[in-house]
């Protein structure tokens, strides 16, 4: 089913009226610690708490008159709050409200991210155990390999997306600071206590240095682990997709009362989620190839970047939080076909099989090739339509020369497959 996407926490952290609220705070933080440290009298600071304030609109027509964003922003601030607004922005630089509130909005960004990754672990997990030991069969190069369980794809997945949700929080850990440190960065008319007062306030750590500005890499770590994450969501989707298909038929999206696949086949279930995710991934990496431009800057600093973090930064977030919300939706109905995965197992006479049948060949017989060549052509013949794989080796005279047909009948026994998987499972979900 397609769902309005109703999240409105992560759209409403890029809104104008919060972007311009998150500057103020970082305003107004700097402004509490300079009067602690008595750089503006603490009257002053005391009123810019109280007063303080804006108006988009008003900020919006400002910034028409003098093309600057951030004093067209502290001009509105100003107006409401009247003479003590002159130690408001005192020392302080366009990009020490900008970056460090920049980095204020991704960590809480992150916070909503790791959310709703935390919620595909514990999905991925039920359906772990719950499939742990149903078989299903493995593939490789697209073709049939050889029994493996449901379970263990979602393992896999479990893991892998541990993995992404891991990095994604060093990228957070990484991005969550902020800098009130100047034009150059050299303190020249802050003191260096202030930036430590206000990111403790803020819940930032200090740059160690900077040059007015943070340094994108952090800005590209941060995004090329929503790509990573995106791409690791685009390998799960297409896992499904690929089972959805008609031929196949192991998996499908859940398919609700009422929906409708086609315009013009109405016999139609397409897996259009697991599609829509997969065309996500590929803007992410975009984004990503996109932030590690903006690395490099001239000297201390320019604005090269500005106008592609105002595009990528919260699309980028917001399109990963969608496409995790919907990823979500696609594992909570997901159907799986346990009927057709042993059909596909047991296809052409249990083709599969063919590698047990020649591990067990190849001592009597005296010779791995020799075994395989007996095997083969029998796999062979009935891939090809001419007859059942079991049958034509239970039939064939050189196999059963060191065969009895219970050892053969026994190396298409599917359970061989799983035994080993809860050994697997202990590894990845513990005892």
């Amino acid at each position: 089913m397609i769902e309005r996407y109703t999240l409105p926490e992560m759209g409403a952290l890029w809104t104008d009226q919060t972007k311009y609220a998150t500057w103020l705070e970082v305003e107004i933080e700097a402004a509490r610690a300079m009067a602690q440290y008595k750089i503006i009298p603490a009257s002053a600071f005391k009123v810019i708490a109280r007063k303080a304030a804006f108006s988009v609109a008003r900020i919006n027509a400002i910034e028409k008159e003098v093309n600057h964003d951030v004093i067209a922003f502290l001009t509105a601030v100003s107006e409401k709050v009247g003479p003590a607004s002159r130690y408001l922005h005192f020392g302080m630089t366009s990009s020490d409200v900008l970056d460090t509130a920049l980095s204020l909005q991704m960590k809480r960004a992150g916070a909503i991210i790791d959310a709703k990754v935390e919620t595909a672990l514990k999905l991925i997990k039920q359906l772990a155990l719950k499939y742990k030991l149903t078989p299903c069969i493995g593939r490789t190069h697209g073709v049939l390999a050889e029994p493996t369980t449901v379970g263990m794809k979602f393992a896999v997945w479990y893991t892998e997306l541990t993995r992404r949700r891991a990095q994604f929080a060093r990228a957070t850990e990484t991005m969550s600071v902020g800098c009130i440190s100047g034009a150059v960065g050299n303190f020249a008319n802050l003191d260096p206590r202030i930036e430590t007062a206000v990111c403790k306030r803020l819940g930032l750590k200090p740059a160690a240095v900077s040059t007015q500005v943070l340094q994108r890499d952090r800005h590209a770590e941060y995004i090329a682990a929503l790509a990573l994450l995106a791409s690791s969501l685009e390998k799960f989707a297409t896992e499904i997709r690929n089972l959805q298909r008609t031929e196949i038929g192991e998996m499908m999206e859940g398919f609700t009362k009422g929906q409708k696949g086609s315009s013009a086949m109405p016999h139609k279930r397409n897996p259009i989620t697991a599609e829509r995710i997969t065309g996500i991934a590929r803007l992410l990496r975009g984004y990503s190839v996109s932030a590690m431009e903006n690395i490099t800057l001239w000297h201390e600093r320019d604005i090269a970047h500005s106008s592609v973090e105002r595009v990528i930064i919260p699309d980028a977030t917001i399109i990963t939080d969608y496409a995790l919300a919907k990823f979500n939706g696609l594992l909570a109905g997901l159907v799986v076909n346990e009927r057709r995965m042993l059909e596909n197992i047991y296809y052409g006479g249990g083709l599969v099989f063919s590698q047990r049948l020649l591990l067990k060949l190849t001592g009597p017989a005296g010779d791995r090739d020799k075994a395989y060549r007996l095997v083969q052509r029998n796999a062979l013949t009935a891939a090809d339509g001419k007859g059942r794989f079991d049958e034509l080796v239970r039939d064939d005279i050189d196999i059963r020369k060191y065969l009895t047909v219970r050892e053969i009948d026994e190396c298409f026994d599917v359970s061989y497959y799983t035994r080993q998987v809860p050994a697997v499972f202990k590894r990845v979900f513990g005892r």
